[in-house]
Order: structure tokens, then C-alpha cells, then sequence
């Protein structure tokens, strides 16, 4: 099995990449699964159903989320009825949605899918490890396949996690930061990891906003609008694959495609 994971789409320039890109890198890598993080799909921060709706129909088959899907609150019931959409696992009890779901396959295979959200330099929330460990406990039940998108600010939260739940899981891929890192491997007991998977938006620019106005904020430490940026667009992920059976992974590569 294939599962291409794509990094943290931005803002319509990101949806329009996704939307150019997607079903052809799909097509070209037979790909079998597409999960995309949609957290800042809108406007650069959160999510609306629409856009959830939009992403789904260029060929996303799941999408993940992180600390941002708070910030549209018309996202919140349609986190309740979607069974394609993940929030963060470790948001305390009541949160709206699902964090760890089952998603299927055109061919009908089943694959989990768990998100976390980090602790390190974020919010108080619940413990992300203790958290992934029982859905992953859970999801075994149903199928050797799982994903885990770990969203995270710290690189050292992120490479903890991937040695946490090695050969339990088929990946453990980081998400947040908008930058592709370059240390994706195999590790000992058949877990693919990759500290961050990259961001789907604008290249010209810093993680996604415009330049001119990041400096500003920086150089004055004034409020500033974090206007979003538009040029050099670009589509980041990795591609897992995957023996079925046994939810090994045998092979990771990252990928980047430009419009």
C-alpha cells in the first residue's frame, strides 16, 4: 500500500495547488491513500466545512488537523458528523470531533489515522503519548495499518514519538512547523518517520505569510497583520509505503511539486 501524507496546506494558494496537483501526483505515484493537514487551509488559519468539502474533492481522502482548527467555530459541528476529518486526540474530553478514525481504501483495505498535538512550547493539554498509545491499541483491533500525525512545535517531542510507538504503528509523521526536514528513515521495528512533512503554499515567503510584514513584526515587535504570501507555490509530503499485512513500512520519500 502507498499512503502519500502532504503537509500542512496554506491559505488558497495552498487549496489551489492541492486542487491542480493532487489527483496527478496520485495518478503518478499510485497512490492508494491521500491524507492532507487542512488546518490552516482557511485564509491561513483554520478550517470551514467548504473548504473541508473542497479539499475532499480534489483527492483528499482524510484530513488532519492541529491547534488552528479552533479558529473558524463552523468547523466545530461538522468535526462531530465528518468521519474523514481528525482534531487533535489529546484536546480534553467534550472537545467537537473525532481524534483517531478508520478510513478505507477504493479497494477496501483499512487504515487508521491518529492525531496528536505536541506539549512543548504549545498548550496544556492531555499527555500526547499516553494518548496516541490507546488508540493505537484500539485501532489494532481493526487494522495493522496506522498513520499518526504528530503536531508539534519541538523537533525533540516529535523524534520522542517516532521511538515511542516504533513498530506500532506504520508512520509517525510531524506536522506544524511548514518546514520539510530532511531525516525521513525506516526506523528499527518498521515505523516510517519524518520530524516534519513540510507545508502546501507559498515558498516566497516565511512559513506561508508575507516577508515584508514578518520582518516588520520582528524588527518593531509591534502588532502586525500576517498578510498571506502567494508566489513560488508549492506541494510538500512524504509517500509511505507500506506492507499490508504486517503495517511495516518498507519505504519513505518525501516529495515537493510545484504548480
Amino acid at each position: 500500500m502507498r499512503v502519500l501524507f502532504v503537509g500542512d496546506v496554506v491559505g488558497r494558494p495552498g487549496r489551489n495547488i492541492i486542487g491542480g496537483r493532487l489527483d496527478l501526483l496520485k495518478e503518478r505515484e499510485k497512490i492508494d491513500l491521500a491524507i492532507v493537514n487542512a488546518e490552516n487551509a482557511a485564509g491561513g488559519s483554520g478550517l470551514t466545512p467548504r473548504i473541508a468539502e473542497e479539499l475532499f474533492s480534489a483527492g483528499a481522502d482524510a484530513l488532519t488537523s492541529g491547534d488552528h482548527i479552533w479558529k473558524k467555530r463552523e468547523i466545530y459541528k461538522f468535526l462531530n458528523s465528518s468521519d474523514k476529518l481528525t482534531r487533535p486526540l489529546n484536546y480534553p474530553e467534550g472537545a467537537p470531533g473525532k481524534g483517531a478514525l478508520i478510513i478505507k481504501t477504493p479497494t477496501g483495505k483499512k487504515v487508521g489515522i491518529i492525531n496528536v498535538i505536541g506539549r512543548v512550547f504549545m498548550d496544556a493539554v492531555e499527555c500526547p503519548f499516553r494518548s496516541a498509545k490507546k488508540a493505537v491499541s484500539d485501532l489494532k483491533e481493526v487494522t495493522p495499518i496506522i498513520i499518526v500525525d504528530i503536531h508539534a512545535e519541538a523537533t525533540s517531542e516529535k523524534v520522542a514519538m517516532g521511538w515511542y510507538l516504533d513498530g506500532e504503528v506504520s508512520a509517525v509523521v510531524g506536522t506544524h512547523t511548514h518546514i520539510q526536514t530532511a531525516d525521513e528513515k525506516i526506523l528499527p521495528e518498521g515505523t516510517a518517520y519524518i520530524t516534519d512533512c513540510g507545508m502546501t503554499g507559498p515558498y516566497d515567503s516565511v512559513i506561508g505569510r508575507k516577508k515584508d510584514k514578518i520582518l516588520e513584526r520582528y524588527l518593531t515587535q509591534l502588532p502586525t497583520p500576517f498578510d498571506m504570501a502567494t508566489d513560488d507555490v508549492q506541494m510538500h509530503g512524504v509517500i509511505i509505503d507500506i506492507d499490508e499485512k504486517t503495517g511495516k513500512a518498507r519505504e519513505i520519500k518525501r516529495v515537493r511539486e510545484k504548480m
